[in-house]
């Protein structure tokens, strides 16, 4: 790869900081909302998140519909349902509160709203042609990194697999990067978003897309991972904490966005579509073993990774590998989420089908190594 060919960066209109979603309402009106569509999720109703948009969106007497009506791993038929409620309330705007998934539902209402069909039609890279509405996106996790991101993650029921829909169209407008809500995280999930915004900033450094624009990001989100994700999960974390891994989850979200992702993300989406289980513990269980076997393919990066991880690089790259493996385990059993496939449900019968759908998977396009169906069964057989 040449890290001066031409490469494209885009992300969204940044606000950061403390504070920053009470500043909702004043970025909707700028952009003309007249009717919106708030899309959440029934725990950020209860933590009263949602409540605090609301109601700045009343104080300048924007009106808004709630949509709640998100699982976490978004539906086919919820993007359905969402795109029927924002045409029977005649709105012309979306807001996205919540981690990835009302963030991604939000992105599949705006797909079909402005393009038609399902959103089912969509699945793949640059097949969306007509811009979504505007939206803001306002995350509650230091995970998905969504708000900023050109990529859709939905459910496709009938099959259970979860589909990438990847297009410059739906990159949002404007994100609200707030890290108060994060504070209303329970640590396991801090702990999963955490490993997920590290795997993203992972992937996205040895990606076939990166640049040195990309690495600039990738790496500086691994060094903040690194540095504050066992105080984030601790009883007394801090507000400090979380506003570093938001940051964290910024700097990964810009790299992963323009320089796509990899070998985890395409078997997360396989393992998640198929389990239901949360996007971040699929990425924690299969980190280590991925990197494992990408190892020899981006040998260079992967060690300096080591050394952001705090480790001596070896002369020896067969340690290096080994070392880099255990690293990677040792900071996720350290942050709370304990290994393996198998005591989460997945037994060897599975394989086949996970690997297969995998295989089908656009994240996997821009993996530093090619892999066949049968590597990616070798992969999901050593992390059970």
């Amino acid at each position: 790869m040449n890290n001066m060919s031409p490469r494209k960066f885009a992300c969204p209109e940044i606000i950061f900081g403390e504070g920053v979603i009470n500043l909702a309402g004043q970025y909707t009106e700028k952009l003309g909302a007249t009717r919106v569509l708030l899309v959440t999720d029934p725990g950020v109703i209860r933590h009263g998140i949602c409540a605090s948009v609301s109601e700045v969106l009343s104080a300048k007497n924007i009106s808004y519909k709630i949509f709640d009506k998100v699982s976490s791993n978004p539906r086919d038929y919820e993007v359905a349902e969402g795109v029927s409620l924002f045409i029977k309330e005649k709105c012309d705007f979306i807001i996205a509160v919540g981690g990835g998934s009302p963030i991604d539902c939000a992105k599949g209402i705006g797909i079909v709203v402005s393009n038609g069909g399902s959103i089912l039609d969509y699945e793949g890279v640059d097949k969306v042609s007509v811009p979504i509405p505007p939206i803001i996106c306002i995350p509650t996790t230091s995970g998905a990194a969504a708000d900023l991101s050109q990529f859709a993650i939905i459910n496709k029921t009938k099959s259970a697999v979860k589909i990438a829909i990847i297009s410059k169209a739906i990159i949002p407008d404007v994100a609200l990067i707030d890290p108060v809500p994060l504070m209303e995280m329970e640590p396991y999930l801090t702990a999963c978003t955490g490993i997920d915004a590290m795997t993203h900033a992972i992937e996205a450094y040895v990606s076939l897309g990166a640049s040195a624009v990309t690495d600039i990001h990738a790496v500086e989100a691994i060094r903040i991972i690194k540095s504050n994700i066992i105080n984030a999960v601790s009883a007394d974390r801090k507000l400090e904490d979380m506003y570093s891994m938001m940051l964290g989850c910024m700097e990964a979200g810009l790299a992963f966005s323009n320089a796509s992702l990899g070998a985890v993300h395409a078997m997360a989406h396989s393992l998640g579509g198929l389990f239901d289980m949360p996007h971040g513990e699929c990425n924690s269980v299969l980190l280590p073993d991925v990197v494992y076997y990408n190892y020899e393919s981006a040998a260079d990066k992967y060690n300096n990774v080591l050394s952001i991880l705090g480790y001596n690089v070896d002369k020896d790259n067969v340690k290096n590998r080994e070392t880099l493996y255990h690293a990677l385990v040792d900071l996720i059993e350290r942050a709370g989420i304990k290994p393996g496939l198998h005591s989460r449900g997945v037994k060897d019968g599975d394989i086949v089908l996970l690997a297969g759908n995998a295989a089908n998977d656009p994240c996997l396009i821009t993996n530093p190594k090619k892999l066949s169906v049968k590597d990616l069964e070798s992969i999901y057989a050593r992390a059970l």
